[in-house]
């Protein structure tokens, strides 16, 4: 039988444990593969009281998990002080956050388990207890790269056969030209391509590059950006036989017929890339991050401190994560 999912909790003032207490108890009607939860017992039991979920849950590690799935929610148990007070952060909590994430990583890169779903976080709650990256992404590259240089991290949004990728990601809007180089591009794109063929099962992948300015800088007129910079790189990964093409521009690049012609498409920033994705798939959308040796995967929301603790939160995109980690890791 294949290993579980790993579940990371999550900010427990978020929405994060009420989506996964929910899917659980939907189970069977949903199909769902066996996952185990790295996250607080006490609270994830006081969440369960809160949203009236009837839940046994089973203090396993993931190793028990598949045993326990279709009765209990298998849980490995983080310690820590986690209070459960919806849409209200808390400090004492951060540390058992950062744990969960760390162990759930940990179990996913020693096979213990086969795939990893991360519930949303709230850096600013975890700032105190040392987290000092920009974003989960760039957490999990450090993480996975154990003490060594971490793999450039690539984000990609997907829905179906849609895919959109930010080549630079959480930076200030201004500081965007100056962090593009040829040598960014080039890589991300290489990411992009191994990981459609080897993620995605995709042969032969066809990728669409974005343009910087607009109508992709009509040849220097809007900016030099696309002739320097994102061409170049371009030229050198049809060099190198990777189905690519650009720099196109960006207002019509997304339409979805010129969108489907394309496996993933590769753009300059974060909203230009996440715009359109979660235009189209606000609710289903996942986040999955390529260049790990891990398959990792997230809904495509972050914590909704107003939905906390009410029963209201949508489950789709976060059951969507699980279902894209399950298919990617199906096959081993």
């Amino acid at each position: 039988m294949d290993k579980p999912l790993a579940i990371s909790m999550g900010e427990p003032a978020g929405v994060g444990a009420d989506i996964i207490l929910a899917l659980h108890a939907r189970r069977d009607e949903l199909g769902l593969p066996p996952f185990c939860v790295f996250g607080h017992l006490e609270f994830l039991k006081a969440r369960a009281d809160r949203l009236g979920i009837a839940v046994e849950i089973a203090e396993v590690g993931p190793d028990e998990a598949n045993d326990v799935f279709g009765h209990a929610l298998p849980v490995a148990a983080i310690e820590g002080l986690v209070p459960d007070h919806p849409g209200q952060t808390s400090p004492v909590s951060a540390g058992t956050v950062i744990r969960s994430i760390e162990a759930a990583v940990e179990a996913t890169l020693t096979g213990a388990c086969r795939a990893l779903v991360t519930a949303p976080i709230h850096k600013g709650a975890l700032y105190h207890a040392g987290f000092k990256h920009p974003g989960h992404t760039e957490f999990l590259a450090e993480l996975c790269a154990n003490g060594g240089k971490p793999r450039l991290p690539v984000m990609m949004l997907a829905h179906g056969g849609l895919r959109a990728v930010p080549v630079t990601i959480h930076v200030p809007i201004r500081d965007v030209p100056d962090l593009l180089t040829k040598e960014l591009i080039v890589e991300t794109v290489r990411v992009v391509a191994h990981d459609l063929k080897r993620r995605f099962g995709i042969a032969n992948p066809q990728i669409a590059v974005a343009g910087l300015n607009p109508h992709a800088g009509e040849g220097g007129a809007i900016g030099r950006e696309e002739l320097e910079i994102i061409g170049p790189a371009v030229a050198q990964l049809q060099f190198e036989g990777i189905g690519v093409e650009g720099p196109l521009p960006a207002d019509t690049l997304f339409y979805p017929t010129h969108w489907a012609r394309f496996d993933a498409v590769v753009a300059m920033y974060h909203d230009q890339a996440l715009i359109p994705i979660k235009t189209v798939a606000f609710e289903d959308a996942v986040n999955v991050t390529l260049g790990l040796p891990i398959v990792r995967t997230s809904p495509d929301h972050g914590t909704a401190f107003d939905l906390a603790g009410t029963g209201r939160a949508s489950p789709a995109s976060f059951l969507a994560a699980i279902q894209m980690a399950d298919a990617m890791t199906a096959q081993g």
